[in-house]
């Protein structure tokens, strides 16, 4: 779907160096996700998964956790975001997903086209695509 870059947001302003690039990204993690089972233990499945993302990130990319992305039939669920750019919604992550968030960040800050390239995105991130949504500036109507 996203490997058509006839859908390039075409506003992404591309920074020279990576860590310019990072700065405009953010990985939004829903902590209220249950795990499997559905269970209301704490910390729940999402707060784990957005610990493992912080602790993947280094510091390098901006984490966020929210109470909810309303994705609840597909499970643990989180979003990239990135100025200017389509933001991007996954779900069916695990507990241990947070690499792969991070990959797909590190991905994104440095596309081209403003979107995250299909290529070298993690399987966990071509499968659990939930949505893609434009930036406001895109929109013509």
């Amino acid at each position: 779907m996203d490997q058509n870059s006839s859908f390039s947001a075409g506003t992404a302003d591309i920074r020279s160096a990576n860590g310019d690039a990072l700065a405009e990204v953010t990985v939004i993690v829903c902590a209220s996700c249950r795990d499997e089972t559905g269970s209301d233990v704490h910390p729940r499945a999402g707060e784990l998964l957005a610990d493992d993302t912080r602790r993947a990130s280094s510091g390098e990319v901006r984490v966020r956790a929210v109470e909810c992305l309303g994705n609840c039939k597909r499970r643990l669920s989180a979003a990239i975001l990135r100025d200017g750019c389509w933001s991007y919604v996954f779900g069916d992550l695990t507990a241990a997903s947070g690499a792969d968030l991070v990959t797909g960040a590190k991905l994104f800050a440095t596309s081209t086209d403003g979107l995250i390239p299909w290529r070298g995105r993690p399987d966990s991130l071509k499968r659990g695509l939930v949505a893609r949504i434009p930036p406001l500036d895109l929109l013509k109507d």
